[in-house]
């Protein structure tokens, strides 16, 4: 592992450096297998997670089907997670700082907004997950709340307010949370899955649902985007993964403990959704696949109640955790003289809501099709520049100190470097033009691919067209 000293008074001096963005001292890098491995089972058992796995049963797949394609797309984007985790342990800067060597000091802002954006948009999926296990929490407790207008959005806003506070307060407040969150919600997927087993007489009939298909060709029209929204699933992550890998103590430490979690993680706590949704349709003759839903149909008020307490309880850990860590960065990469951390994460809530989260979860299609495919398009480019500029421009070679610096090696035309916007331009619209071209509607159904792909390779051409790439065009 490279130690790096701490930062100099030039970089503390730069308009681009804030305490905050700053690489992390030896002191700081006190993260090990055991904490990566205990990252990934805490954010991969969440709702969200079970909500994809279910969906693609309400989409039509059968119980194997829907594990396969759950397991293959999160070991392939289990490859630029480990890829974009390497400078991240290695150079200690977090991802907005990381995509200033590609994008340039300023053109990083147009990664880490794209970014950004999509962890709002999370947020806010979260954070109505919530609203509705309070509302439902409530109807349990106060039958009469059924009748209230607008309920679900009331408990959305409540349950946004409390997100807010533990932001204002500061992450660690809810630190103590994060050794129980897997396990909590753990057991209520397990609770679900006793309760799927008993009613729909076994797994028998859980496991017969047959897939909805009537051949090959009608399923891969299916598991070709059903597998881009798993791999957009962490796409996100994939990106801001040096956030957390920079506290790292080694770089074998991180990525075994990764390897180790996010793939099995993902893969089991999915086949629960996947076996209790595959029960709905014996028991209810069609999918629910909002565990919310599936719990406020339970006779025991016991059961509910404690399960909605758990839900909450952990939804508010992962929010916090996976979906304000780094837009806060993101954010306050934008001004980091203006934008703190918590400032960040305070955007990050508002802008949350101006995204309409109830839309983004109104079906499975628009959750599988809309949402992960579209953000993918724009993600994958992203990782595919950050990812050729590291490992083959730069042979993983790194300036730290000129990343918080104008006029230094990543200056590139007035702090951007534009051949890094015309291959996100190419590799997002590649993928974009299925949407609007039938005939090309694979290009969008894989948008995360071949965004990645082509932006990879427009990069690298482009980057090698120049004399010297490593060094600052003067301003």
């Amino acid at each position: 592992m490279t130690s790096r000293p701490d930062p100099s008074s030039r970089i503390q001096s730069s308009p681009l450096y804030n305490p905050d963005l700053a690489p992390t001292t030896p002191e700081q890098r006190h993260w090990g297998t055991y904490n990566y491995a205990a990252l990934w089972i805490s954010m991969s058992v969440n709702i969200l997670t079970y909500m994809l796995a279910a969906s693609l049963i309400q989409g039509g797949m059968d119980w194997k089907q829907a594990v396969f394609t759950v397991f293959l797309g999160n070991t392939i984007v289990l490859v630029p997670m480990l890829l974009n985790s390497h400078p991240g342990a290695r150079y200690g800067v977090p991802f907005p700082v990381l995509a200033r060597a590609s994008f340039g000091v300023l053109g990083a802002n147009v990664a880490a907004v794209l970014r950004a954006l999509v962890a709002c948009g999370w947020f806010g999926i979260q954070t109505w997950v919530g609203g509705e296990a309070v509302s439902s929490l409530l109807t349990i407790l106060f039958p009469g709340w059924a009748h209230v207008a607008y309920g679900t959005a009331i408990c959305f806003f409540v349950f946004w307010l409390i997100n807010l506070a533990v932001i204002l307060k500061g992450i660690e407040y809810i630190r103590f949370l994060q050794g129980i969150s897997a396990p909590v919600l753990l057991a209520v997927g397990l609770l679900l899955l006793g309760w799927a087993y008993k009613t729909a007489g076994g797994f028998g009939p859980m496991l017969a649902a047959p897939s909805k298909f009537a051949n090959f060709a009608d399923f891969l029209k299916f598991l070709i985007p059903a597998l881009n929204a798993t791999v957009g699933f962490w796409a996100t992550v994939s990106l801001n993964i040096p956030d957390f890998t920079r506290f790292a103590r080694s770089q074998r430490q991180q990525v075994i403990g990764q390897a180790l979690a996010l793939p099995t993680t993902m893969t089991l706590y999915s086949l629960i959704g996947i076996l209790v949704t595959s029960a709905t349709v014996v028991i209810y003759g069609s999918a629910i696949w909002d565990p919310v839903q599936l719990i406020a149909r339970f006779h025991s008020p016991v059961a509910v109640v404690i399960s909605m307490v758990a839900i909450l309880l952990a939804t508010l850990n992962v929010n916090i955790g996976a979906n304000v860590v780094s837009p806060a960065n993101d954010f306050s990469n934008l001004w980091p003289r203006g934008i703190s951390f918590r400032t960040g994460g305070v955007i990050t809530c508002f802008m949350g809501i101006a995204l309409m989260p109830w839309k983004l979860l109104a079906n499975y299609k628009t959750f599988i099709l809309g949402w992960l495919g579209g953000y993918a398009a724009f993600l994958g480019p992203v990782a595919g520049i950050m990812i050729c500029d590291y490992f083959v421009i730069r042979g993983r070679e790194l300036q730290v100190e000129d990343l918080y610096l104008r006029g230094g090696a990543y200056e590139y035309r007035h702090g951007f470097n534009w051949l890094a916007l015309v291959a996100l331009a190419a590799g997002a619209g590649t993928a974009l033009v299925g949407l609007v071209v039938p005939s090309l509607r694979p290009l969008y159904d894989y948008s995360w691919f071949v965004g990645f792909a082509v932006s990879f390779v427009a990069y690298y051409g482009l980057m090698k067209m120049q004399p010297a790439p490593n060094l600052a065009e003067s301003t």
